[in-house]
């Protein structure tokens, strides 16, 4: 990722544009802090998807991409969840 103050990423703004047009993201900063990202325009549409998912959309919100994929979605909605299942203890030495 390129890292480069806002005040010169100004006057080099193409450069920068050509650069993530080649699979380059650019990160824009001001005094040292990040604040804002030039990205190929899937990644921005990736993003979109996941914001409308939400943090309970789950991973079947996110289909879409493929032929097929809506019946994918549909029948996850459709079943229903199980709840919560605790995680398998990795540490166990009877194995």
């Amino acid at each position: 990722m390129i890292r480069i103050p806002l005040s010169r990423a100004k006057a080099r703004l193409a450069e920068f544009v050509r650069a993530v047009e080649q699979g380059e993201q650019v990160l824009l900063t001001r005094h040292d802090r990040p604040v804002a990202v030039l990205v190929p325009p899937e990644d921005a549409e990736r993003l979109e998807r996941l914001r409308a998912a939400g943090p309970e959309g789950g991973l079947a919100s996110l289909a879409g991409g493929w032929k097929g994929s809506a019946e994918i979605v549909r029948i996850v909605a459709e079943h229903p969840r199980t709840g919560y299942r605790p995680a398998p203890d990795l540490d166990e030495k009877d194995r």
